[in-house]
Parts: C-alpha cells; sequence; structure tokens
C-alpha cells in the first residue's frame, strides 16, 4: 500500500491504494468518476480510459495509480467548464459523432490534446490523431466532422 495525492479536475485526492492499482481502476472505483471507461481489458489498444496526465492525453489502463502521484490528471468530467460544454464536445452532439457513447470519453480526451497541438488539421491528420481510439459503431465519418467542425470554432 502507499499513499499518493493526485489532483484530478482541479480537486486534490490523498488515498492509500495498493501499489499495483491501476490509474483508471482508482479514478472508476476509488474516486467514483465513471466516464473513463475500460474497453480492451487493460491492453491499450481501445483508448477508452485516456485521460490528461499534466495535459498529455495518457491511457490510464497502462499506468499505476502511484505513477500519477504528484501529477494533474483531467477526466471526461473535467472538460466542461461550469456545465458548459467545450467546442469539441458541442460539434460531437451536433455533428452525430457518437452513437453507442462508449468510446466517446476516450475520443474527446484524445482530440482535446490533438486540437491543442494542431489546431487547423486536414482529415487525413484527424484520421491519424484517432488511430489509438477503436469505435465500433460510427465508422469514424462522423468524428472525423465533429473534430473538423470543433477546429473551426476553436481555430
Amino acid at each position: 500500500m502507499k499513499t499518493i495525492n493526485i489532483k484530478i479536475n482541479g480537486a486534490m485526492y490523498t488515498e492509500t491504494v495498493p501499489v499495483r492499482m491501476l490509474l483508471v481502476d482508482f479514478i472508476r472505483e476509488t474516486i467514483g468518476l465513471t466516464g473513463t471507461h475500460v474497453g480492451c481489458t487493460y491492453e491499450g489498444v481501445c483508448g477508452a480510459c485516456t485521460i490528461h496526465l499534466d495535459g498529455e492525453a495518457v491511457k490510464s489502463c497502462l499506468m499505476l495509480a502511484i505513477q500519477a502521484d504528484g501529477h494533474e490528471v483531467t477526466t471526461v468530467e473535467g472538460l466542461a467548464n461550469n456545465s458548459e460544454q467545450t467546442p469539441l464536445q458541442t460539434a460531437f452532439h451536433e455533428q452525430h459523432g457518437l452513437q453507442c457513447g462508449f468510446c466517446t470519453p476516450g475520443i474527446l480526451m484524445n482530440m482535446t490534446e490533438f486540437l491543442a497541438k494542431n489546431p487547423h488539421p486536414t482529415d487525413e491528420e484527424i484520421r491519424h490523431g484517432l488511430i489509438g481510439n477503436l469505435c465500433r459503431c460510427t465508422g469514424y465519418v462522423h468524428i472525423v466532422n465533429a473534430v473538423r467542425e470543433a477546429a473551426k470554432i476553436i481555430g
């Protein structure tokens, strides 16, 4: 067991956790933020568990909670500012960028960082940026449209 201090979505958490606890399990089970999903059984291939660690998109199923000690985490619940959706969240809604919604939190986290680094992406760049996120419902067309629309609003 180890005591860790992590800031999640602006709130500080001090918890004693097993040293082998995954960050995704800490976020979901210990803190109770269930927007971060586990889709590939902790293999890091689906991207549903993507969060921001110190502003960088990472797959939380591939990290131990103790590795996040002293760091700042943002989950999908922390994207909205005072319940006001980000342009990317709004574009996902307006462009029908989701169906079942299971992959959506990870895609939103990944594409938020992507758009911060590349505010004027081409469709090819968007598709390349989505490589780490699997969606079994949409075929990605509406997701690409949503990211493109968000880029117009942001840029």
